[in-house]
């Protein structure tokens, strides 16, 4: 292929750079699993073919809920498989979560909120969104935040059943999340974010 000055390819935009050349399809079980064969323009000016599988999940929203007065957090704790068969022996310990199908970020949340966590979220705080893991899935989660109160519980939570979903509810003191990060017990990565933005912003 025609070799570019690296000086011109950089300059290109992005999509410039991708020209995909085939696209296959592995598995629409659960979610998407296609594998898809493009060049892509380096840096230095040539032209590389790459193949490179991507896992689609839609997008998604999460959100930390905190209670400012009494410093203490709300999290999940549940079972995530992809997890255990890499060798983590506990349930997970994270922040309420969930795809957005076909809603809004903060519509999802809101909803996710009470089923996961039995919460009414009256205003959440939109932070800022995060590829989770970009060099194989195409999900990007919308982070938030909210305060709540004992007005704020409608539900006892847990989930749906129908849904694969045994999530238990738990309020814990915000330095006692913390200190589970430093022991490494909370690993999940957007729970790992949201909490260290609440210490950095001193929202607890």
């Amino acid at each position: 292929m025609h070799k570019l000055t690296e000086t011109r390819a950089a300059a290109l935009p992005l999509p410039d750079r991708v020209r995909v050349k085939q696209v296959k399809l592995l598995s629409d079980n659960w979610y998407t699993l296609k594998t898809t064969r493009f060049d892509f323009l380096r840096s230095d000016g040539q032209w590389q073919t790459q193949d490179r599988e991507t896992y689609d999940r839609g997008n998604g929203a999460t959100i930390l809920l905190y209670q400012r007065e009494r410093r203490r957090v709300l999290l999940t704790r549940q079972f995530r498989y992809p997890a255990f068969v890499n060798g983590w022996q506990q349930l997970m310990v994270e922040a309420v979560a969930g795809l957005l199908d076909e809603a809004d970020p903060v519509s999802c949340i809101r909803a996710e909120a009470e089923q996961e966590a039995g919460v009414h979220v009256r205003q959440p705080q939109a932070l800022f969104e995060a590829y989770m893991s970009p060099g194989s899935v195409t999900e990007r989660l919308s982070l938030f935040v909210a305060h709540y109160d004992a007005a704020s519980k409608v539900s006892e939570g847990g989930g749906h059943i129908d849904e694969g979903e045994d999530i238990e509810v738990i309020e814990i003191p915000f330095t006692e999340a913390l200190a589970m990060l430093e022991r490494g017990e909370i690993n999940d990565a957007k729970t790992v974010m949201l909490l260290q933005y609440a210490a950095l912003h001193h929202l607890v």
